[in-house]
């Protein structure tokens, strides 16, 4: 699958999330507060130039240098995509703002 269409299963998964959480909570601000962090949610993973990201977190201040290599696997680069590599800082990155952001949109929805 490629990101568009990997994009709009996951709007479409969080729009049923949105409702869900309107049917439940009988709440319009509550509602838009789910779409809205979903789509910053989806949006964070999909969005960024992972290309930049790929490298060393002490090099993310950095320009990234970019070869315009037209067969990229004969410089002996993994087939995987770069999103899926497991990186330390990134993930630990990744853990603490949407594990904070999820956090206080849970602590929202269920207030009364």
């Amino acid at each position: 699958m490629n990101n568009e269409a990997i994009f709009r299963v996951l709007v479409c998964w969080l729009a049923a999330a949105a409702v869900l959480t309107g049917i439940y909570t009988h709440s319009f601000k509550k509602t838009a507060s789910t779409y809205i962090f979903g789509m910053f949610a989806i949006c964070g993973v999909l969005l960024p130039d992972w290309e930049f990201f790929d490298r060393g977190f002490t090099h993310w201040l950095t320009p990234v240098q970019v070869d315009h290599d037209p067969c990229p696997k004969s410089l002996g680069k993994s087939s995987s995509p770069a999103r899926f590599r497991l990186q330390p800082m990134r993930l630990a990155v990744y853990i603490t703002v949407y594990g904070f952001a999820f956090y206080k949109w849970w602590n929202f929805i269920i207030s009364t």
